[in-house]
């Protein structure tokens, strides 16, 4: 392995332990075994090499934190008990991967000052709302049926938003962020209003 990988696995480890915004060049040194010099040879610049790392480090955590199915629910399960379930999965594995999530917020804040970085955060985007989209259908079963383009883009991005903003309630308040039921119960809520009461509803 040369320098160049090990300056990306090192500033990796830097995102998850220290976070972006106060990672120096000497942490990632440190952290790889590398050398200053290597930094600006290889990348350029400590900027550069964070952002190649928190790139490949948000799409290795991202197969994980947005799963594209629900896992381990009971195979009678409603749509509603599995979006608890999957929901509930997901929120838990925030925990886990908090340094790297703030690490994420602290880029997309920059990102008019990196605009390099947009291609590649929206092409990453773009890979979680279709993520989502598939997440849906896991949950929704026959009951989703054939969705086309535009609404698997609308659902997906519908899906990504309401985990970015639960990530960043997670961030700033874990304690009081919504967990998997607290967004089963807004969703029953949303669902008795629209006059389509789910069927597990009058077990609550």
């Amino acid at each position: 392995m040369g320098h160049r990988e090990d300056l990306l696995i090192g500033a990796k480890r830097c995102l998850i332990e220290k976070g972006y915004g106060r990672t120096t060049a000497r942490d990632i040194v440190a952290a790889s075994g590398a050398n200053l010099a290597s930094i600006g040879y290889h990348y350029g610049s400590k900027e550069a090499l964070l952002n190649a790392a928190l790139l490949e480090a948000l799409d290795e955590s991202g197969k994980e934190i947005s799963p594209t199915e629900v896992t381990d629910v009971d195979p009678g399960a409603t749509p509603v008990e599995r979006f608890e379930t999957a929901w509930s999965q997901i929120v838990g594995r925030y925990s886990s991967n908090r340094q790297l999530l703030l690490a994420s917020f602290e880029v997309f804040a920059q990102v008019d000052r990196a605009p390099e970085l947009k291609p590649a955060l929206a092409d990453g985007l773009e890979q979680g709302r279709r993520s989502m989209a598939e997440l849906f259908k896991s949950i929704a079963g026959e009951i989703a049926g054939d969705m086309d383009e535009a609404t698997q883009h609308a659902v997906g991005a519908f899906f990504q938003a309401l985990a970015t903003g639960v990530m960043a309630q997670f961030l700033v308040d874990p304690d009081r962020a919504p967990s998997g039921e607290d967004l089963t119960r807004a969703l029953r809520a949303m669902l008795e209003w629209s006059g389509a009461k789910p069927r597990a509803a009058a077990q609550t």
